[in-house]
């Protein structure tokens, strides 16, 4: 039986083993793991904050159309008919809370050239198929876009599958192709400042963006804003990058057409990922991939987003790392397992110890006790305060940027329900980091040992890294997606009524109105 004494005794002993050299040297990583995350989020705040102010200054210029393009000249209409046609690919899987907003966000956009939507489905038993043939049917001829029933992926995944799809059935002079996921939140200038971007400069090869993260105030949906944050600063360089982010892509249509660096059968032949894919093709040939700093997009989690259900997005995010196209990408893939997982546990580590300083240090002054265990405590409560201050400069950094990047979506959508920072608890985003960093290395080392995941329904099973078998059965699909909430089952009640789907088509026509600016 453990008695006071001997607990406090195995205590006292692991603080002082904690002090060694080794724990020390431990725990000083944690602390410039923690410094290092807070600068990266300090430089990204920097180039999302010079974005605001070169808005800002086009605003105090006269331009009100700041939103859309920092150069109202741009707008005329002689420049405004000469710009290339793009057509925007969805693959869709389900129909949740958010979606309605999503699609229209993405229909209303502004911009001024020639645009397609093609939204691509499994199947027409697919809830997002009679929710977007409703939303397009009150448009009739306002917006061009059709639904595309796909089929039943064999050789992909199903989400790459839906993509060729609709890229076999773009329009035949569509320039640029645009892939958004279905839980993007575009802003009415989003479309045209990828397309400038890709005008401006031909060998851009990939453009990209990344989202801004809505906890719904659960544990889960802040453990998956936590996980993403670290992610947010490879895309928040105003410029080239060599991080890709598969809920937004524009790229040439041509490069489809011709197969160019083997860029469809790449992902059709076993591909898993989209985004890892491409981005592994760009490194093999050398070409650039891009992130716009008006590239950030409110993307709401889920109300009733559940832990089961982060692990699960974790458990998918992790398998991502176990597809690879070459030898080089295998090689880069293990990289990153390795340095995630050591960064991951790293990081976790000093908080564990700094707790048994603590405890350590409470019970020490609750006896009495030797003036070498006095000194052997306050040596671990100098490490504590060192990990505390770090930490609190890391949560003001992480504030601040989700602070700018909030003010930089408010800006870019004027007329859209303007987002706030007041809901974030931040106690929770400190747990949830602790807890997502705990979990990515054991989730990670069970995606390696099973080589196979359960995506929406469908199970993918890889060998030498390519999708090798998919599995399709009933019990194998969930009711509801991870992050959207959405309903993959078709079961009565998830399709909206017609009554719903009118009142927010009149809602959108609104939008579309021309809006009287002072110019």
């Amino acid at each position: 039986m453990v008695t006071v004494d001997t607990f406090d005794e195995y205590l006292f002993n692991a603080s002082r083993a904690l002090c060694s050299p080794i724990a020390v040297f431990i725990q000083i990583q944690g602390c410039l793991i923690v410094l290092i995350l807070a600068l990266g989020w300090a430089l990204a705040a920097y180039v999302r904050g010079r974005e605001i102010r070169r808005m800002k200054s086009s605003m105090k210029r006269g331009n009100s159309f700041a939103f859309l393009t920092l150069d109202i000249n741009e707008l005329e209409h002689s420049k405004q008919v000469n710009l290339p046609r793009v057509t925007v690919v969805m693959p869709l899987k389900g129909f949740g809370e958010h979606n309605l907003h999503n699609w229209r966000s993405q229909i209303t956009s502004l911009y001024g050239g020639p645009l397609e939507f093609l939204f691509v489905v499994e199947s027409t038993a697919d809830p997002a198929y009679h929710a977007v043939k409703c939303l397009l049917a009150d448009f009739k001829d306002a917006v061009e876009a059709k639904v595309i029933v796909a089929g039943l992926s064999t050789t992909c995944s199903q989400k790459i599958h839906n993509q060729l799809v609709g890229v076999e059935q773009m329009h035949k002079d569509t320039k640029y192709v645009l892939f958004l996921d279905d839980d993007v939140r575009l802003h009415p200038g989003s479309i045209g400042a990828l397309t400038t971007e890709m005008e401006k400069n031909p060998d851009i090869f990939i453009q990209t963006g990344y989202p801004l993260d809505l906890p719904s105030g659960t544990l889960g949906s802040y453990c998956i804003y936590g996980y993403h944050m670290p992610c947010s600063m490879g895309f928040a360089t105003g410029g080239k990058t060599f991080f890709l982010w598969g809920g937004c892509m524009m790229m040439h249509a041509n490069d489809f057409r011709t197969d160019r660096h083997c860029v469809v059968s790449g992902l059709r032949d076993g591909g898993y990922s989209d985004d890892m894919t491409l981005a592994a093709i760009a490194g093999a040939h050398k070409r650039l991939i891009t992130s716009p700093p008006v590239a950030v997009f409110p993307h709401p989690l889920a109300t009733d987003l559940t832990f089961p259900r982060y692990w699960n997005y974790l458990r998918k995010q992790t398998f991502v790392l176990e597809s690879y196209t070459t030898k080089v990408n295998w090689i880069m893939n293990r990289a990153l397992f390795t340095s995630h997982c050591y960064l991951s546990w790293g990081f976790v580590s000093p908080y564990i110890m700094a707790g048994i300083h603590v405890a350590a240090a409470l019970r020490h002054y609750l006896k009495e006790n030797s003036l070498e265990g006095t000194a052997m405590t306050c040596n671990g409560l100098l490490l504590v305060a060192c990990l505390a201050v770090c930490t609190v400069i890391e949560l003001l950094s992480m504030w601040n940027l989700t602070r700018i990047e909030v003010h930089l979506c408010n800006m870019l959508s004027p007329e859209a329900p303007q987002l706030s920072l007041a809901s974030y608890n931040w106690c929770l985003v400190f747990i949830a980091m602790l807890v997502d960093n705990f979990l990515y290395p054991l989730s990670a080392m069970r995606s390696h040992l099973s080589q196979s995941i359960n995506w929406s329904g469908i199970r993918y099973h890889l060998k030498d890294g390519k999708i090798c078998k998919i599995d399709r059965h009933k019990h194998l699909v969930p009711k509801i997606t991870d992050l959207a909430g959405k309903d993959l089952l078709g079961k009565q009640g998830s399709i909206p009524k017609v009554a719903i789907i009118s009142t927010l088509s009149r809602t959108l026509a609104q939008w579309r109105q021309p809006k009287k600016y002072n110019i």
